[in-house]
């Protein structure tokens, strides 16, 4: 029985110790706390996520349409900017003329009136095409968008000289590690245009090689941020923050953001001490490969009080004014 007990004190000790050195109220309030918004795509078409895979044609799924606009478009970018965003998304895919086509899909198939893989094509061929072409919300009766963005897809560079004071997150498409050396590239042919592009992520490959040439880029890969958080679930409750949370951009499921040893104010101050800071999505669903955001009112009771850092969403027009209006 006196092993038992004394076993039981020691417990109570080590949790007693573990919860003061992971309490979040330890690390203090920010002094002026800010919430920065990262709007996925710009102002774009919804869609359902029943049974969403990696193959899916969102297109074919689009909710009605509530306004025109066209994901990855300038159009969609400015009303993502003037709805409240800090900061756009955007997909890019090099071409076969050395340019970056602003575009997710992999394939030309889904949205637009071409064919075949979208890097295997030129910037002037793609400026040809119909980027409304497949958007459908009543499975294929109708075809609101159509005919509504032909030579709407823009290069990178176009997208860069249209805001001078945006700022942008790069999304790599591939593993290949050439695309961040043709960030790279662009950004020494044309300096001014550093200062907007804010990240970049996707394939570990080209965010590694653009990282290593592009100077506080702090991209971060897909198997990075992965390895980032199991390795801080296991070794966070000691303080100790893992490399691939380093010098980065930790993205955290707002569902599982307790499971963050010292979320969020302890947590908040171990990252900024590395070098990183936050980027706090939505809900993360099993089997949904998308990227949930903070998109609707009762998604905003996922941002803890006092928050700072910066909130994903893929509904600017709706988060951005509900944030304004608090």
């Amino acid at each position: 029985m006196r092993i038992t007990a004394i076993a039981l004190a020691v417990a109570a000790l080590v949790a007693a110790a573990l919860y003061l050195w992971n309490a979040s109220w330890i690390a203090g309030a920010p002094d002026d706390p800010q919430i920065r918004l990262i709007a996925h795509r710009g102002v774009h078409q919804t869609y359902s996520r029943d049974g969403l895979t990696n193959e899916t044609c969102t297109a074919e799924r689009i909710f009605p349409p509530e306004h025109g606009l066209i994901e990855n478009t300038i159009a969609s970018m400015k009303a993502a900017f003037n709805a409240g965003a800090d900061i756009v998304e955007l997909d890019v895919h090099p071409t076969t003329d050395g340019q970056f086509a602003v575009m997710h899909d992999w394939s030309l198939d889904c949205r637009t009136d071409g064919e075949g893989v979208t890097r295997q094509h030129d910037m002037a061929y793609l400026k040809t095409l119909d980027i409304g072409h497949g958007y459908t919300a009543d499975g294929g009766e109708t075809f609101p968008l159509r005919g509504t963005g032909v030579g709407a897809m823009p290069d990178l560079k176009e997208v860069l000289d249209a805001f001078p004071e945006g700022r942008f997150l790069v999304n790599f498409k591939s593993r290949e590690a050439r695309e961040g050396d043709m960030l790279a590239a662009l950004l020494e042919d044309n300096p001014a245009w550093r200062g907007r592009v804010w990240s970049a992520y996707g394939g570990d490959a080209p965010t590694a090689r653009a990282n290593a040439l592009i100077d506080g880029l702090n991209g971060y890969g897909t198997g990075q941020m992965k390895s980032c958080l199991i390795d801080y679930l296991k070794f966070g409750w000691s303080g100790y923050v893992p490399e691939a949370c380093r010098n980065t951009h930790v993205m955290v499921p707002g569902n599982y953001a307790w499971l963050m040893w010292g979320w969020p104010r302890r947590f908040r101050a171990r990252m900024e001490a590395a070098g990183s800071d936050i980027i706090l999505l939505g809900p993360y669903s099993k089997g949904d490969p998308g990227t949930r955001g903070i998109d609707s009112a009762e998604d905003l009771a996922l941002i803890p009080a006092g928050f700072d850092g910066h909130v994903w969403t893929n509904r600017i027009e709706t988060v951005g004014p509900l944030l304004e209006s608090r």
